[in-house]
């Protein structure tokens, strides 16, 4: 019998610095609603979903920066998103932003959840590859300060037993690294799940400016072929607090294949019927990693060609 997860793909577009927390539920939840008629399974909304994007600008103290993250999931304002997912029998995926307290002190991670079709919390992800950097920079049309204000997410890249089959989550800048989807491929996941908030500008290589949509396709289509599984990237689009974001949330089968895109740079759901068992053929033959990776012999190949002491071998 086939293992066919339908997807939603949620796509937002942009979230003003004044839009209220209960307002922007509210739009998550009308496309939770579309999707639920849609018949999806899983419903999959973009990274730091329940704010305007603030590293794009400079946030002068902690009381205002604290604002934008959440200290506990699910909290009330984001109450009604597990409520409905229970009552529509449809699971979801949410990128915000955690503020930690776990081991006594403040911690600030960029952080997605995968719940389930009963309201349950299965699976966390905090993202690991950091863009950006840490200090303001004068005359830059907007900033990038996600290494100010996170922390390298501290929970690697885990795969979970869900929607019948195995499940991974990163979010934005992580698609752009190999190591993100091989260390979930080599543990058989078969639905990469991720949402971004990236930029048409790129300030510090404006050269690419025209390359955004191609580059975001290109690197989610090579880590789904490469892994033998289902990816499914989506974006907060259009243009928030002057910053202009690209769109074309879509995904991607194990062949590489489009499956599905979005149109707009506003809200809007695009639906992907994932049959994992797709996954199967790429999995046990080209991409066999048992059969035919070697990384054992990765250290003496480094070290002939020279790259080891690049890598700091």
């Amino acid at each position: 019998m086939p293992r066919i997860v339908t997807v939603g793909i949620a796509q937002l577009g942009p979230i003003p610095r004044t839009q209220s927390r209960p307002d922007v539920v509210l739009r998550l939840l009308a496309l939770m609603e579309d999707a639920a008629k849609s018949g999806c399974d899983l419903i999959v909304y973009p990274e730091a979903a329940l704010t305007a994007f603030f590293p794009h600008w400079m946030v002068e103290g902690d009381q205002e920066l604290d604002s934008y993250f959440e200290s506990e999931m699910p909290n009330a304002a984001v109450q009604p998103l597990f409520d409905a997912a229970r009552r529509l029998r449809i699971g979801f995926h949410l990128g915000y932003c955690e503020l930690d307290f776990s081991t006594g002190t403040k911690r600030r991670f960029n952080t997605s959840i995968l719940v389930d079709q009963d309201g349950q919390i299965v699976g966390k992800y905090r993202k690991i590859h950091l863009p950006g950097g840490h200090d303001f920079m004068p005359g830059h049309p907007f900033q990038n300060l996600e290494k100010r204000y996170f922390e390298v997410g501290d929970l690697g890249w885990p795969v979970w037993n869900a929607f019948g089959g195995k499940v991974g989550m990163m979010i934005c800048n992580d698609r752009r690294w190999p190591e993100a989807y091989r260390v979930m491929g080599l543990q058989g996941v078969e639905l990469i799940v991720l949402g971004y908030n990236t930029p048409v500008h790129n300030p510090a290589m404006p050269e690419t400016d025209d390359l955004g949509n191609f580059h975001n396709q290109l690197v989610m289509a090579a880590g789904a072929y490469q892994n033998g599984c289902f990816v499914i990237g989506v974006a907060k689009a259009g243009v928030e607090e002057g910053v202009d974001q690209i769109g074309q949330s879509c995904a991607f089968a194990p062949s590489g294949e489009l499956l599905a895109r979005c149109v707009t740079l506003g809200d809007e759901l695009q639906v992907a019927r994932c049959d994992l068992d797709l996954c199967h053929s790429y999995k046990t033959s080209i991409f066999n990693f048992a059969k035919h990776r070697r990384p054992e012999h990765y250290g003496l190949i480094l070290e002939r060609t020279g790259a080891g002491d690049i890598l700091g071998r």
